[in-house]
């Protein structure tokens, strides 16, 4: 009896193991299921130009994405082979802390339906420049934000608020101007001048509400670059930047960046606005400007020109790219000193030199000063925009340009 009682137990030893090797493969897979299909899939949606997240086959929800990615990561998946399940993690994250919805934000989809998401972008720079004041770059994309999104609400949506008619003001202003000028002068005038005294006049709500499209577009993939990984070191340091950076997601000035912010010096937070500067304006948009500047026939050289003349950042002591670059122009004997930008903040390099030659350096100052910085970045976005609104200030600008105009012969 002893012994039928051992062969019945073994039996039941044996009968478990094997019902444990039929069913550990079906149960491996049904865990490993809800990761494996988000490996190596690439960013599609990295640009921003498209609505929703980075690939549509990853969810939204950052809950859900959080389990994949700690499946990924306890099966010992290299960081490259979910790079864009990352990505889309601190995305989701970074979207819920912002108060945006990830699902609608979609450009193509016009200002009225992006106007409160727009807005939301720089308020949340704000926000985490506030609630983490070594966070620099963040400080600085929403002081220069007010003056952007001023320019995008002054460019005018279909319902709104100033702009076919201010452009064309402004227009009439320069072709007036122009008029009066001695024909050497105008031999030499730099194009965009010249495009905005002949084609101003021309510029079309359709027209605007391209360039806004594209103003939209580069908003949002700016966010999508620079806002998941200032949320990656928020919650989990270093170690959550770098594990970007070993999936790819970041480079390598990226992350001697986030080196420099974890020094916490002075010099290092410094030089980490200066890469994340660099980054955004010389990665992420500069094609994106220069794809804009050369649209709609001469009209995109026109927008991205009156955003340079209206463009001024909140920064104490930052000069308007009018006062800091001027055209002046000399021929025979004559010259000519127009209260004009001489160059477009669409392109690449002359954008840089005024970035790196007075905004940048008049922010860095500021946040010298901590106690100063506070107060000015406490400032509500609200206030800004409206403080920023070329509408306001369009009388005082055309009154400015008949002044300080000057032709000498």
């Amino acid at each position: 009896m002893p012994r039928v009682r051992g062969l019945i137990r073994l039996a039941g030893v044996l009968t478990c193991l094997m019902i444990g090797l039929v069913t550990a493969p079906a149960a491996h897979a049904e865990s490993g299921s809800s990761y494996t299909a988000y490996l190596d899939l690439p960013s599609v949606n990295g640009d921003g130009a498209g609505g929703g997240g980075l690939n549509p086959a990853l969810p939204l929800d950052p809950d859900v994405l959080r389990d994949a990615l700690d499946q990924a990561r306890g099966a010992g998946i290299e960081p490259r082979h979910y790079a864009t399940l990352l990505h889309q993690y601190w995305l989701t994250v970074a979207t819920r802390n912002a108060d945006i919805d990830l699902a609608t934000w979609d450009p193509a989809l016009g200002v009225a339906a992006n106007t409160r998401t727009f807005t939301q972008v720089y308020v949340n720079y704000l926000r985490l420049n506030n609630a983490h004041p070594d966070y620099w770059w963040t400080g600085l994309a929403g002081l220069a934000g007010g003056s952007f999104a001023s320019g995008f609400f002054d460019m005018g949506d279909v319902a709104s608020i100033i702009s076919v008619p201010g452009v064309h003001q402004l227009g009439n202003a320069v072709a007036d101007l122009l008029r009066g000028t001695p024909s050497q002068l105008l031999d030499i005038l730099p194009a965009d001048i010249a495009n905005l005294g002949t084609a101003g006049e021309r510029l079309t709500a359709e027209d605007l509400a391209w360039y806004q499209t594209r103003l939209m577009i580069m908003q949002k993939h700016i966010f999508i670059d620079q806002v998941p990984m200032h949320e990656a070191y928020a919650a989990d340091g270093l170690a959550g930047v770098e594990e970007m950076y070993r999936a790819g997601v970041l480079d390598e000035n990226a992350i001697l960046a986030w080196r420099d912010i974890a020094s916490g010096t002075q010099d290092g937070l410094a030089d980490a606005a200066l890469r994340m500067t660099d980054r955004e304006q010389n990665q992420i948009i500069a094609d994106q400007w220069d794809a804009t500047s050369h649209g709609r026939g001469t009209m995109g050289r026109v927008m991205t020109y009156v955003s340079t003349v209206a463009g001024k950042a909140a920064v104490p002591g930052v000069r308007a790219p009018g006062v800091f670059a001027p055209v002046t122009l000399t021929a025979g004997g004559m010259s000519l000193r127009a209260p004009l930008p001489d160059f477009n903040w669409a392109d690449r390099d002359t954008r840089w030199n005024y970035i790196t030659h007075d905004l940048l350096p008049r922010y860095l100052e500021l946040c010298e000063n901590p106690a100063v910085a506070r107060a000015v970045l406490a400032v509500p976005f609200s206030t800004m925009l409206v403080n920023g609104r070329l509408v306001q200030r369009l009388p005082d600008v055309l009154a400015d340009m008949t002044k300080e105009w000057q032709l000498t012969t």
